[in-house]
């Protein structure tokens, strides 16, 4: 599977999601996409950046867009984390890093020292034909979901 290119079309694949579903991009073509990849469940920089994209949710949802957070956990650390914070949008699990590969979002991190693999936060607009318009990678977290939300027109 290649990489995603901008402007490109994005290869589709499917993942587990919260609630039981199953998400395949094709299944939103005819929708705007955000896929929001974030390190881990229940960690301050992540739970942030939930509340920030639930707290503009409606706005997105105006604007004919659907949201998806992706990690590595699994759906019941997923489960549990969108009940705690009432995400209005699906999590999905890519324990198996199928989306992480295709978005090329795994890098070297420094952990308490050490060197580890873990997701780079990062953000990728989906247009409704399925072409990739815009990615943000390597992200600061505070204003990033207002910054995603005015970027699409």
């Amino acid at each position: 599977m290649s990489k995603v290119e901008i402007n490109k079309s994005v290869t589709n694949f499917s993942l587990p999601g919260t609630g039981g579903t199953e998400f395949s991009l094709s299944n939103f073509l005819g929708k705007t996409v955000v896929l929001y990849f974030y390190p881990r469940d229940s960690t301050p920089g992540c739970t942030n950046e939930g509340i920030d994209f639930t707290n503009l949710y409606g706005d997105f949802q105006k604007k004919n867009v659907e949201i998806f957070g992706i990690s590595r956990d699994s759906i019941n650390s997923h489960e549990k984390f969108k009940k705690k914070y009432s995400f209005p949008f699906e999590l999905l699990s890519d324990s198996e890093e199928v989306a992480c590969a295709l978005f090329d979002v795994i890098k070297m991190k420094n952990m308490y020292g050490k060197q580890v693999q873990g997701i780079e936060r990062s953000t990728f607009l989906i247009d409704p034909e399925g072409i990739l318009i815009k990615e943000w990678r390597g992200l600061k977290v505070p204003g990033h979901a207002d910054e995603v939300l005015s970027s699409i027109s």
